[in-house]
């Protein structure tokens, strides 16, 4: 089944390169552009895309405002592409719902493999950059060294995540599966060290995101690692 994907840039140049990285691949369709966040979310309800390819520094409406909608009316998966790494931008995008995120700097390959995960429902974040990128989050809590994004409150602060978690009336096997979530593992990771399949991994992720409000594998694996699972 051909991938549809839109892409959202203020700059044309960018545009057209991500349009060429991804049209040679026969799986994927290009269905669409936008330059701001504004024509991205009207774009993404009249194409429905699979991916949303997400700038997050445009005119009118940045891509983490885009984000929040387009997955919140459940549009799309969105792929935030951004020149910086574990910025604050990039855990507003995150927070906000994104499925995960890649540096524009990422070769062809890289973002083609990208995509069909993010369009198969899962993350993107390769597992030792996951780890990094939790921990950055859990030093941004109340009490930690670092800063959170301006603007966002931080999931789960004042110990709602653990109330959040709790509340959720998750399994055993489910909780097994959020705590490998929070150690940056794939699907393929987690099924192993289980000893179930990926098709059952998979069923046991969408059981939980769904359980816990959260609309990606990220934002549940923050969500676990502020709520002292791990």
């Amino acid at each position: 089944m051909t991938i549809r994907v839109l892409i959202a840039d203020d700059h044309a140049a960018i545009r057209a390169g991500l349009g060429l990285m991804l049209g040679g691949d026969p799986d994927v369709e290009v269905v669409g552009e936008a330059a701001d966040g504004e024509v991205a979310v009207r774009n993404a309800r009249t194409l429905r895309p699979d991916v949303v390819l997400m700038d997050i520094r445009m005119p009118r409406m940045d891509g983490i405002e885009a984000t929040r909608t387009i997955v919140g009316e459940g549009l799309a998966d969105v792929l935030v592409l951004t020149t910086f790494d574990l910025d604050e931008y990039v855990f507003g995008a995150l927070r906000a719902g994104a499925a995960g995120f890649l540096l524009k700097s990422t070769s062809a390959a890289a973002l083609l493999d990208a995509v069909r995960r993010v369009a198969a429902g899962e993350g993107v974040v390769a597992p030792e950059v996951t780890r990094t990128l939790l921990d950055a989050f859990a030093t941004s809590r109340p009490g930690g060294s670092g800063s959170p994004e301006q603007g966002h409150t931080p999931v789960g602060a004042d110990g709602a995540a653990a109330e959040t978690v709790e509340r959720a009336g998750l399994t055993a096997r489910e909780l097994e599966v959020l705590a490998a979530l929070a150690r940056g593992l794939s699907n393929g990771q987690i099924s192993a060290g289980l000893h179930i399949t990926e098709a059952t991994t998979k069923t046991h992720v969408s059981h939980l995101l769904a359980k816990l409000g959260c609309s990606s594998r990220v934002q549940a694996a923050i969500l676990a690692r502020e709520a002292g699972i791990a």
